[in-house]
């Protein structure tokens, strides 16, 4: 930005709101987009959690599940937040739903349209740790479609497209979602996903110029010396 050159990815204010998982859930909800319940515990608070048993701890600022535990009865808990608060101060928490289904959806906004990828089911245990992510070397290059409904389909890129176009122009990104009981709710946004996403699109370098050629200019912002000049009048000089 500062050099003006063109690039593919978020801008600051876009990468300022999905790098904070708290931040997020605000986005979403004014968005009026679906998350989970949750609360936020900070390192000096008391260490009392309202959200009922089992439930998922998260560093708000971090992501590759990377200080991520299920805390499924009071014995666990101190553990948990231990592990949590040696990556950040602000952690994240939510319900636990075993089983729940996880969608995940790429895309990016260019020449006035979203264009989408396939929609994925990641496979997991009981949910995406950090070995299942990036040390699973059995995984291929490429992943098929879920098979989904086109009413589920159309659910994820609704919520998706309300959660890019206001601030994600420029990025390709991903959002995470999970489908309760006909109901989309949004996980998390990867404002840069890993290898963004190839594996996701049927024609990724086609993609990829697509975007390219529909950067968005950098917002120039207006300056005028109002204010000063009503200061300098008001002194009468």
């Amino acid at each position: 930005d500062f050099f003006h050159i063109p690039f593919i990815g978020p801008r600051k204010e876009a990468s300022m709101l999905s790098f904070d998982k708290h931040y997020t859930k605000w986005l979403a909800a004014s968005l009026g987009v679906k998350t989970l319940p949750y609360e936020i515990l900070h390192k000096e608070d008391k260490r009392i959690v309202t959200t009922a048993y089992p439930f998922i701890v998260k560093p708000a600022r971090l992501g590759s599940s990377i200080g991520v535990s299920i805390v499924r009865e009071p014995s666990e808990l101190d553990y948990a937040l231990d592990v949590a608060f040696e990556f950040d101060n602000v952690l994240l928490i939510e319900p636990f739903i075993n089983g729940v289904k996880e969608y995940n959806l790429a895309g990016f906004s260019a020449r006035g349209e979203i264009t989408y990828s396939i929609v994925e089911e990641p496979q997991k245990a009981e949910f995406l740790d950090f070995e299942k992510k990036y040390l699973d070397f059995s995984r291929s290059g490429s992943v098929e479609a879920a098979a989904v409904s086109e009413t589920l389909v159309a659910q994820l890129r609704e919520s998706f497209a309300k959660i890019y176009l206001p601030l994600f122009e420029g990025a390709l990104i991903r959002c995470d979602f999970f489908e309760i009981d006909g109901e989309v709710y949004l996980n998390e946004v990867n404002p840069i996903p890993g290898s963004m996403a190839n594996y996701l699109f049927e024609d990724f370098s086609g993609s990829i110029q697509k975007l390219l050629a529909s950067l968005p200019e950098k917002k120039a912002i207006r300056v005028n010396y109002d204010y000063i000049h009503s200061i300098s009048q008001a002194k009468g000089k």
